[in-house]
């Protein structure tokens, strides 16, 4: 079927109120920046649904980019005609025959924006209702829940034909519940927070560490990948790479092995919050879940939080690993996430961290360094670039540029 424009509806913007403009226009945003290499499509964006004119675009393609956004509730392919009911009799025959299985029912629902056209609903409902019993063998008329529903609508401009309603994601759209800096590993978790963060309206940057030539240009590569993944339910990302070699040396050379991790994590935490203040966030999402792990106990959390009051958000704080990994899965993040290039979270962990770690101690502890120079020459040498959805995991080649915040 040669569909001409996708209907989309929205989710929870229908409880927004006064709001519900912004809401839209942060959608339509989105779901530009998700098609950006589609520049022959127009997006009207209407109080209650969206039209995505396709303009030869394939539809198919298009409905598969929309599928993860957030905001969407469901969408429908629609198929713009002539006013001319012989062919809409023909498609409409054309259209249910492309969906129909044996055994299924179906019914004509007619809307007219028009009401000066010659036929009245029950006329067209009846028309078309008559055609497709003659040409649809085995299928039956069901009025209330049928299998099938072609919905037709007449318009000054045309008629508008449409039987299939897709689930859209839901949530929020990615943006409008402000900006947050993610804190993304490589690890499983960090990208199902991202997600999450995602879902209710968040926009996150990936802010990723690296300490080359500890870290190798395949973890680097693994955290793009990552991001790619997540693009798909907001169209474009900014991709934050620290530089973190010289701050891991110097904890390694002058804290004791069981402060190291709450250090380092501490040192993290200051740079993520200095780059949310120069992108203008609101918040910090990681990836962490209690007791996970000796950095994720509430000790330890305790310590490592008190280098900053910007709010920590932790999506997936109270899931086991099993419920982490089966949104892993269902976001394709998985296989990535396992594979085995270590991050500087990794490379310097001792065998032994402190589990319960005092604040007095990690304080003490990082005294001994430089903070605010190291935490300068990370952030002079901070490299940003901007990963789009459709860009290859392979051999990305956005455009990256260093920015001296």
């Amino acid at each position: 079927m040669n569909y001409t424009e996708i209907m989309v509806r929205y989710g929870e913007l229908s409880t927004k109120g006064k709001n519900k403009r912004t809401f839209i226009n942060r959608l339509s945003q989105n779901v530009r920046r998700a098609l950006h290499d589609f520049p022959e499509i127009k997006i009207l964006g209407e109080r209650d649904h969206m039209y995505l004119e396709l303009n030869g675009a394939d539809s198919h393609i298009v409905m598969k980019r929309l599928e993860p956004i957030f905001g969407i509730q469901n969408y429908s392919p629609v198929v713009r005609l002539p006013r001319d009911m012989e062919v809409v009799k023909q498609v409409a025959v054309e259209m249910v025959q492309s969906v129909f299985k044996e055994g299924q029912t179906f019914k004509i629902t007619t809307k007219r924006a028009d009401h000066l056209f010659e036929l009245d609903t029950n006329d067209i409902n009846q028309l078309l209702g008559a055609e497709v019993l003659r040409n649809v063998e085995g299928i039956k008329v069901q009025v209330k829940k049928p299998d099938i529903e072609v919905k037709v609508e007449v318009r000054l401009e045309g008629i508008f034909l449409s039987c299939q309603r897709i689930a859209g994601a839901g949530g929020l759209p990615v943006g409008s519940g402000g900006r947050a800096m993610l804190m993304l590993s490589g690890g499983i978790d960090s990208p199902v927070a991202g997600y999450l963060a995602m879902k209710r309206g968040v926009e996150v940057q990936a802010v990723h560490f690296h300490s080359p030539p500890y870290t190798s240009p395949r973890a680097l590569q693994k955290a793009k990948d990552l991001t790619v993944k997540l693009t798909a339910y907001v169209g474009s990302i900014q991709f934050i790479e620290v530089p973190f070699t010289e701050i891991q040396e110097e904890i390694k050379r002058v804290v004791p092995e069981g402060y190291l991790m709450t250090v380092t994590r501490r040192m993290m935490m200051r740079l993520t919050d200095k780059i949310r203040e120069q992108q203008r966030g609101l918040a910090i999402v990681n990836g962490e879940s209690l007791g996970q792990v000796a950095s994720q106990t509430l000790q330890s959390m305790v310590s490592i939080n008190e280098v900053t009051n910007t709010p920590i958000i932790r999506p997936v704080v109270s899931m086991d690993k099993n419920e982490i990994i089966e949104i892993a899965q269902k976001i394709d993040t998985l296989e990535l996430s396992i594979q085995p290039f270590e991050d500087c979270c990794t490379i310097f962990a001792p065998p032994a961290p402190k589990t319960k770690p005092k604040l007095e101690k990690a304080q003490k502890f990082e005294a001994r360094l430089d903070v605010d120079g190291l935490i300068e020459r990370a952030m002079a040498g901070l490299v940003i670039s901007e990963i789009k959805t459709g860009d290859s995991l392979e051999e990305q080649q956005e455009e990256a540029f260093s920015e001296f915040l």
